[in-house]
């Protein structure tokens, strides 16, 4: 089976607006137009952090459209459930896969629940983008986040439209996956740690310094 690589890292935000504001108060920066999902009932901003080691990685923050239609069923993310009266705070990572059904089946033989697979697409002023993710029925996140929800890109990849913001991705941590799904991804970079802990931590090298990102 190949492995899966980082594709991006998922911050979810009470809104649109609260995002963009942690993302210039706590990187520096401002991040880059995204979308809408209309499916899903929520839209998004983005922001390119690849580096060597994570090639076309980039950081989306998502939050509910208060424009668009309720969805016919629960959105990503854990969105729908999750406390965000803190403000934005890292949930997720999404892991690119070329054989998402391979993977898929991968996981539901270890134990792991990844979903099913969904059909999205966004438009852009570059074009539309399309996709295949997988999402649990329920919406909700496995393992505290520490699982990677599954991607696979149709075409053009979002991050090749985004320019440099001066924030890269230095390191990332996962905890609370099992041995057995760390060996169906064969994310290649990614640390997986035991003990205590958040289930997932991401080292960001920004214009403010060295910047961590955990979930809680």
């Amino acid at each position: 089976m190949s492995a899966t690589a980082l594709d991006h890292l998922v911050v979810a935000a009470p809104s649109l607006e609260s995002g963009i504001a942690w993302c210039e108060a706590t990187l520096g920066v401002i991040p880059d137009a995204g979308g809408r999902h209309a499916f899903m009932g929520t839209h998004n901003r983005v922001l390119k952090i690849a580096s060597e080691a994570w090639p076309n990685a980039y950081l989306e923050i998502i939050a509910v459209d208060p424009e668009a239609a309720p969805p016919a069923r629960p959105r990503w993310f854990g969105l729908d459930e999750i406390d965000l009266s803190g403000g934005p705070r890292l949930v997720n990572l999404v892991a690119r896969s070329t054989m998402l059904d391979m993977h898929r089946w991968g996981l539901i033989t270890v134990g792991c629940q990844p979903g099913d697979p969904l059909q999205a697409s966004r438009d852009t002023p570059q074009g539309a983008l399309a996709w295949e993710i997988l999402v649990r029925a329920d919406g909700r996140l496995e393992c505290g986040g520490a699982l990677p929800t599954l991607i696979q890109w149709k075409g053009r990849h979002p991050a090749e439209a985004l320019a440099d913001s001066g924030v890269t991705l230095r390191a990332l941590e996962l905890r609370g996956i099992s041995e057995r799904a760390r060996q169906v991804l064969r994310m290649p970079g990614v640390r997986v740690a035991e003990g205590t802990g958040p289930a997932l931590r991401a080292v960001l090298a920004t214009p403010r310094g060295e910047i961590e990102l955990e979930t809680r």
